[in-house]
């Protein structure tokens, strides 16, 4: 998505051959304009899709993840990080480490918010080993739900996460693909 890779190039600040900041538009200062246009791509990739619902993971997918709901028409689910106290009982729980923060957490869906017979869009803002989407793919399949496709705003294609997803068979489509992060480097494919 040419949008989001141009906003990238003019904002984004890579700090190591890994670590890439956007926080001035999608992790600390949100920019609703771009995260509707964010929202609109993901419409038009999986219009067709039979999507019932979007799930994302607390707290950066969050933006975009529900402009795409809003195109879709269906419900946005959050899932939460943190065992809070009133989610209580009926959940489903997957066990994920973040490739971000190097920690540990338990990834949680409440069963209120998925059934059976739900057809699951699974947005996220970084892709880079994959752990992050198939503990949301996990959760989903827990639930006897069915995995409709993940959408990636910004991949780290360097990274194994592309390959982990696409062995598993999901379909998976991310609007900026990174072939090279270096200090002061971003590279697409």
């Amino acid at each position: 998505m040419k949008l989001l890779t141009d906003r990238i190039l003019r904002e984004g600040k890579a700090l190591s051959d890994s670590v890439l900041k956007v926080d001035g538009f999608l992790n600390h200062q949100v920019d609703p304009d771009l995260m509707n246009q964010v929202g609109l791509d993901f419409y038009e990739h999986f219009k067709n899709h039979g999507i019932t619902r979007v799930l994302t993971i607390e707290s950066s997918g969050i933006a975009p993840a529900v402009y795409t709901a809003q195109a879709l028409k269906v419900p946005m689910v959050i899932l939460k990080k943190q065992t809070s106290k009133i989610l209580t009982g009926q959940v489903f729980q997957t066990n994920i480490t973040s490739f971000t923060k190097g920690t540990s957490y338990e990834l949680t869906l409440s069963r209120d918010y998925i059934n059976k017979d739900d057809r699951v869009l699974i947005i996220d803002d970084f892709l880079a080993n994959g752990e992050a989407a198939t503990g949301a793919a996990r959760l989903v399949q827990m639930a006897g739900a069915t995995v409709a496709g993940i959408g990636i705003l910004i991949e780290k294609s360097f990274q194994s996460g592309r390959a982990r997803l696409d062995e598993a068979g999901f379909d998976v489509y991310s609007q900026a693909r990174i072939s090279r992060l270096g200090k002061g480097i971003i590279e697409f494919l």
